[in-house]
């Protein structure tokens, strides 16, 4: 999925920025990053439960295996949240390598946690401590402001999990299907050629 949307970034000239990644059994298991340009915003169609169906190569009899991926969108507007920096704890490490190895002698791995609501955001990607710090403040204050404005219409669910839901079938905003190359908008009942999407021609199912 990450594929897909570095290709969408690139064709709309997009600048992205990975904030931090963790590692999975096949490729990244989560990713984090940020997105600035123009009509950027489109993103937050993103947001919701991508369903990928798929018969794998090595599949004798036919099977079809369906996997889910969940994206949450959270709109970055600077200076969004007054934070307090007696509110803040700063923590830095040397950034390493998936194996453990440190990579670099510098303490430039970011954990920046906000102590009243113990929100915490991980920037390691930047080789500079300055950028991460940076990037890192950016993304909390992001997710506080998204908190505070849902706190004010007394919803009881945070964004990122009205955005993702629980990942069950019910939840999804799109599925994927390889067998047949087709992209469904399960929202707008909108259909769209598959290689199309994974190209990054993402406005072509929006």
């Amino acid at each position: 999925m990450f594929n897909i949307y570095q290709k969408w970034c690139t064709k709309n000239k997009w600048k992205i920025d990975i904030t931090n990644k963790v590692d999975g059994t096949i490729g990244w298991s989560k990713v984090e990053f940020i997105v600035s340009g123009k009509e950027c915003d489109k993103f937050l169609n993103e947001a919701g439960g991508h369903r990928f169906q798929r018969i794998p190569k090595t599949e004798k009899k036919g099977r079809r295996q369906t996997s889910t991926i969940t994206v949450a969108v959270l709109p970055i507007i600077e200076n969004s949240f007054n934070i307090s920096h007696k509110d803040l704890k700063w923590e830095t490490t040397a950034g390493s390598t998936s194996g453990g190895q440190s990579a670099q002698k510098n303490e430039t791995c970011v954990k920046l946690t906000h102590l009243p609501s113990n929100i915490s955001v991980v920037c390691k990607d930047e080789r500079s401590q300055k950028r991460n710090k940076d990037k890192a403040l950016k993304v909390l204050s992001a997710k506080l402001s998204l908190i505070n404005k849902e706190k004010d219409h007394n919803e009881k669910n945070n964004i990122r999990s009205n955005q993702i839901g629980l990942g069950q079938r019910g939840d999804k905003i799109r599925t994927y299907r390889f067998q047949d190359g087709i992209v469904k908008n399960e929202i707008k009942n909108k259909k769209g050629k598959l290689d199309k999407v994974l190209k990054g021609e993402l406005e072509t199912i929006h």
